[in-house]
């Protein structure tokens, strides 16, 4: 079993509640969404490098690092105040950050924005129900190319595949959305169905080291305690395409629920995500808890023992204490629905088990926030969880 280790905290905390954090793709600093500033961390230190303020009216409650912007890093960031903000470093003093460009357009607090993964278009999402998709055609000038209208609740969460320009949006409707540019016009192409409450967070498989025969996936995490697994259907995957490469469809594409990983949260589910290095899959929730997933081959033997009524039983480290033994394995594994072999007989291939969880991370704080990072760690570069509180505080932990 692995076991969650707290690193250490970002200082000074935040003397307010902190929304999200969001690591650089290239550059060892995070930035950290809070009630009242936009802060910049080190990733090396763990202090405080840069607070931005202004530009917004309200609380910035979102932000995202443009990709490919490491010589002089971009920001975007969403406002309760229902405006989208564009930042970029200073050349001369890399602790001041120029407001580039205000984006008005929506009528509530924008609660997600990402940006595409080749840095061209910016999607937000906002309270109104609405996901604008933005264009950057100049320097400092954007355009809106898409406002898409089919949630019928506030929108929680925009997340962009890895390589390809297609969208996946969150709703208070339940529903998970996927949208794509046909024939210059963006519009809806799969409604993810399944969760029974308010869907939080999306984050898509990363491509490196993924399995191609399995594609695309997406992990949904919910307000009804579930966490879920998502493909397209084999027969519907795209053949391979080369990186960052424009997807046009010409029809809609279907997509199952592959599997619902194993319940541990007994509150809501805010954040989930899936790790690039070690694939494993983290989530945070109301409840305080950091838990950390992984898939492993069906044929593949569980750890522990088999007890009476034949439910293998799996131990799950809390806070560096095993758990008791006798706890069903529904409880702590979950097997993939099973798929067709060439003969079209059924066969089961993945199932996910818990092999690390931490209770009261945050204390008696809500958890609003994880996400995997690379971080300085005894003398060297280590992958991390990064999660954020209510209680101000961004906490850094090492599973090992």
């Amino acid at each position: 079993m692995a076991s969650i280790v707290p690193v250490g905290t970002l200082t000074p905390p935040c003397s307010s509640r902190a929304w999200l954090s969001t690591p650089h793709p290239d550059l060892p600093i995070i930035a950290t969404a809070t009630a009242n500033a936009l802060r910049i961390y080190s990733l090396t230190s763990f202090t405080l490098l840069s607070t931005i303020t202004g530009g917004h009216k309200r609380s910035v409650r979102s932000c995202a690092w443009k990709p490919g912007s490491k010589a002089q890093p971009v920001i975007a960031t969403g406002s309760f105040d229902a405006s989208v903000g564009i930042w970029s470093q200073e050349e001369d003093d890399k602790e001041e950050w120029r407001f580039v460009i205000v984006l008005d357009g929506h009528e509530s607090e924008v609660k997600s924005v990402a940006w595409s993964a080749g840095g061209n278009l910016l999607a937000t999402c906002s309270r109104d129900k609405s996901v604008w998709i933005w264009e950057e055609v100049g320097e400092d000038d954007f355009e809106t190319v898409a406002v898409l209208q089919e949630h019928e609740g506030d929108v929680k969460c925009v997340a962009w595949h890895p390589e390809e320009e297609l969208l996946a949006s969150a709703s208070y409707d339940d529903d998970i959305r996927l949208w794509r540019e046909e024939v210059d016009d963006w519009g809806c192409v799969s409604v993810l169905r399944g969760h029974e409450s308010t869907v939080w967070a999306v984050d898509w498989e990363p491509i490196q080291g993924r399995n191609d025969d399995v594609g695309s996936r997406i992990v949904s995490c919910s307000d009804d305690g579930t966490i879920r697994i998502w493909k397209k259907k084999p027969n519907q995957e795209r053949s391979q395409q080369s990186r960052l490469s424009i997807i046009r469809s010409t029809s809609a594409e279907e997509w199952v629920e592959e599997a619902q990983l194993p319940k541990q949260h007994v509150r809501t589910i805010y954040s989930v995500a899936w790790s690039k290095i070690s694939h494993r899959v983290a989530s945070v929730g109301g409840d305080g808890k950091i838990v950390v997933y992984e898939e492993h081959p069906i044929e593949e033997p569980a750890d522990g023992e088999v007890n009476g009524d034949g439910h293998r039983v799996t131990q799950v480290e809390t806070n560096g204490t095993l758990s008791e033994p006798g706890v069903p394995e529904e409880h702590h594994e979950s097997q993939n629905p099973p798929v067709e072999d060439s003969q079209g007989k059924e066969k089961k291939t993945t199932s996910w088990r818990v092999v690390a969880q931490y209770d009261c991370a945050h204390g008696v704080f809500e958890i609003n926030h994880v996400v995997w990072a690379k971080a300085k760690v005894n003398g060297s570069q280590q992958e991390v969880i990064v999660t954020t509180g209510d209680d101000g505080e961004v906490k850094i932990w090492e599973v090992s």
